[in-house]
């Protein structure tokens, strides 16, 4: 089988490599592709060296998958062209997102909206793919009503450019700015860039993404996104308000039966989700869980998952197999 990796010399794009080799996938034929820059480049795949070739190339050799990784342009670009001929397309970046007949999906919760007509698969963000994976099996028990969120999002989530500026300001060097102000040692209010609303795309990411992946739209969601000196693994501070009343015992039963979620969550012993702990890892981390007592069916839930893993390139591969063992593609 042929794959396509468009921004596969890219952050995300070297992490899809490791994970299609161990979600089985070695033995495919990979066309890494990327930009003209970057063509001629080599990647390490499966223990073998692959020139980057450049899109047109890739679409040229009609690949059943094309995942993408580079960006909202490329994807609007290249994407129709792959899907036209019938390559199975999944998208890491918001351009499709939104778009009523795309679907937007994790496939632990929502894998059964892909037909197999839709050749534009859509990977949500990755602060709403951790969410929504500890939030799903809640909303089906006891309906969420209200979600306050704040993230607390790694530089990682940036790209390499906002790792390097981290990198540089602790080792006192000067660099190319990503962010406008310093990181290191700072934290910033501020992902993605600023809508009329006041609030930034990263916030309403969140917003809009949690209701399509959950499929209710009367589900009221307010975000704040801060960015912070760590270099991987995003973590949220979640308080959901339900419809019914719950008992913690019957959550904790609830997350821990969801699969890719894991309960990490002894406060006596200082035990709870880091992103230290995260890294590397493809499971979401759920931990301080606890009743709201300021208002009642109200939970604070602490959320942790490596960005780069299950908030991207794990998310986007387990789609891909779940295209295939569907059978749609050999």
């Amino acid at each position: 089988m042929k794959i396509a990796l468009i921004g596969a010399t890219g952050l995300v794009g070297s992490v899809m490599l490791k994970v299609l080799e161990e979600r089985g996938f070695g033995d495919c034929e990979l066309l890494p592709a990327a930009s003209a820059k970057s063509v001629g480049k080599k990647v390490v795949f499966a223990g073998r060296e692959i020139s980057v070739v450049s899109v047109e190339q890739a679409i040229s050799e009609k690949p059943a998958l094309a995942i993408f990784s580079a960006g909202s342009g490329a994807s609007l670009q290249y994407a129709p062209k792959f899907a036209e001929q019938g390559t199975y397309v999944i998208d890491n970046s918001s351009a499709w997102r939104y778009e009523a007949d795309i679907p937007l999906v994790v496939p632990e919760i929502n894998g059964d909206v892909i037909t197999k007509n839709d050749h534009i698969i859509a990977n949500p963000n990755c602060s709403t793919i951790q969410m929504v994976m500890a939030l799903a099996p809640l909303h089906k028990a006891y309906q969420i009503d209200r979600l306050v969120i704040s993230t607390y999002q790694s530089v990682s989530g940036t790209g390499i450019k906002a790792l390097n500026q981290l990198y540089s300001e602790r080792a006192g060097k000067d660099c190319e700015m990503a962010y406008p102000y310093r990181i290191d040692l700072n934290l910033l209010p501020h992902g993605g860039t600023f809508e009329t609303n006041g609030y930034t795309t990263e916030e309403m990411k969140l917003v809009k993404e949690t209701r399509k992946i959950l499929r209710d739209n009367n589900i009221r969601i307010t975000a704040t996104v801060v960015r912070v000196p760590v270099t991987g693994g995003h973590s949220e501070a979640v308080n959901a308000e339900f419809v019914q009343d719950f008992e913690i015992p019957d959550v904790v039963k609830l997350l821990q039966s969801m699969p890719g979620v894991k309960v990490i969550d002894n406060p006596a012993n200082n035990e709870y989700p880091m992103p230290y702990f995260a890294k590397d890892k493809d499971d979401v981390f759920v931990g301080r869980i606890r009743r709201d007592e300021s208002q009642p069916k109200t939970l604070n839930l602490w959320v942790v998952a490596d960005n780069l893993r299950k908030g991207a390139a794990t998310n986007a591969i387990e789609i891909a197999q779940l295209i295939c063992q569907k059978g749609w593609v050999k």
